[in-house]
This record gives C-alpha cells, sequence and structure tokens, in this order.
C-alpha cells in the first residue's frame, strides 16, 4: 500500500472504530509501523489521532446525555495518572509492539465472545474494583501508546456492565482523558514527534470518519455487524504485530 492511500485507511479505522465508542488507536499504530521509522513518532502520531477521534464522539455522548459522571469517575480516577506513568516507560520498539499485540488478541476474543457469549446477570462494581480495573487498564494504555478503551469496554460488555451504548460512552471519554494523559507523558519524556505534513491529511480523515461513525452509534442504530467487523479487525492487528514483531512473519 502506498502512502498517499493512508488517508482513505484511516478515514475507514476511524468510522468502524468509533462506532463502537473506541478511538483507532491500535490500527493506526499498525499501519503507522509500515511507514515511519522513527518510533516515538508513531506512538504520538497515533494518541494525537485517538483525540481527535473520541472527542467527537464524547461530545455526541454528552449531548444525549449518555455519560454519567457519578457513574464513570472511578474508572477515570485511577487511569489518568497511570497512563501518564506508563507513557514515560522506554520500551524497545519490539517489547512495545508485542506488549501491544497479545494485548490486542485478547481484546479481539472478549469482543467476539460479547456477540455469542449466552445471557448472564449483570456485574456490579464497587468503586474501589473500578479504580482497580480503570487504574490497571490506565497503565497498559500509556505502555502501549493507546487509549484504553478497547481493553475496558469488552471487559465490561462480557460482564454485563451497564448497556452496550453507556460502555460505548465510558470507553470515548476512558480513552479520551488517557490520551491526553499519555501524550503529556510523552512530552515531559522528550518523546513526542509529529510530522505535521502527514499529520494534517490523517487528522481531516479521522475526524471526517469518527463524525459518521458517532453519529451512527448515538442514533441507535443496528451496529452489530460493524462490531463484528471492528472486532475481527482488533484480533487481525494484534496477531500481525505478534507475528511481525515477534517471528518477523507478514501476513
Amino acid at each position: 500500500m502506498s502512502v498517499e492511500y493512508l488517508p482513505i485507511v484511516f478515514f475507514l479505522i476511524a468510522l468502524f472504530y468509533s462506532s463502537v465508542g473506541f478511538g483507532g488507536g491500535s490500527s493506526y499504530l499498525a499501519i503507522l509501523s509500515l511507514f515511519l521509522t522513527d518510533f516515538y513518532e508513531i506512538r504520538s502520531t497515533a494518541l494525537v489521532l485517538n483525540i481527535c477521534v473520541v472527542t467527537i464522539g464524547t461530545l455526541f455522548f454528552i449531548k444525549n446525555r449518555v455519560f454519567t459522571l457519578k457513574k464513570f469517575w472511578p474508572f477515570l480516577a485511577a487511569s489518568i495518572p497511570l497512563a501518564y506513568l506508563g507513557a514515560q516507560l522506554r520500551l524497545s520498539k519490539t517489547s512495545f509492539f508485542m506488549v501491544l499485540g497479545i494485548a490486542l488478541v485478547l481484546a479481539g476474543i472478549f469482543m467476539l465472545l460479547r456477540f455469542v457469549k449466552k445471557k448472564m446477570d449483570t456485574y456490579e462494581f464497587s468503586n474501589t474494583k473500578k479504580l482497580l480495573l480503570g487504574g490497571s487498564i490506565g497503565l497498559l494504555s500509556g505502555v502501549s501508546g493507546i487509549g484504553g478503551g478497547i481493553f475496558l469496554s469488552p471487559v465490561l460488555n462480557l460482564l454485563k456492565w451497564a448497556n452496550p451504548r453507556t460502555i460505548a460512552s465510558l470507553a470515548s471519554v476512558f480513552i479520551l482523558v488517557n490520551s491526553i494523559s499519555g501524550l503529556i507523558g510523552l512530552n515531559v519524556a522528550g518523546t513526542f514527534k509529529l510530522n505535521s505534513e502527514l499529520m494534517l491529511q490523517l487528522v481531516v480523515a479521522v475526524v471526517i470518519g469518527g463524525s459518521i461513525g458517532s453519529y451512527l452509534s448515538n442514533k441507535k442504530f443496528n451496529l452489530k455487524f460493524l462490531g463484528v467487523l471492528t472486532s475481527i479487525l482488533v484480533l487481525y492487528v494484534g496477531l500481525r504485530l505478534i507475528l511481525l514483531h515477534g517471528f518477523g512473519i507478514k501476513i
């Protein structure tokens, strides 16, 4: 694939991911790693694009009164500082992509299970459990260079913690605050780098794709097809990263 097709690809990624409350950072990282050589530029670009997409989704969810701070704050309180700390860890490129790949494979499996798992009783989290879950995923999000909603959302959906739209709104806000925290961490660590010309093209693409996906999500369309497609994409990206950076196998 040639670099001039990147905006089209990123538009589609933003559309798919935003329809289920995600930003698309995992796929941005995987694709950018094929075209950019600077590891820190890859992480910085993915986080900025993440913020662009989920900001739109967050505004839609707030406007439609889906987001509830009283219910969500414990997930966010612990994740923000830990995402900041995680972003400052200096992993090798191979270690980084292996960690990300394994986490994405697990997330993709959990996302698919959401569509096949039998009905179960809802699970109530205490504030302490919310803090622990949010904090651990916040740390992972900072280390992996993405917002973390892609890890949090499948867990909450499997446990039937709330309805899918409510969880999608939490995921969107979770990704937004952790991506911002992660960017600050990169900047403090001196590893924040961007290619302004490429960045502008990709921002336009993901803003358009994210706007469409967020609109569909908030209008209560049946997005099961896009959800399954996104799950498969997440699983594929994870496997590809593991095989490429762990074993040198391209798929």
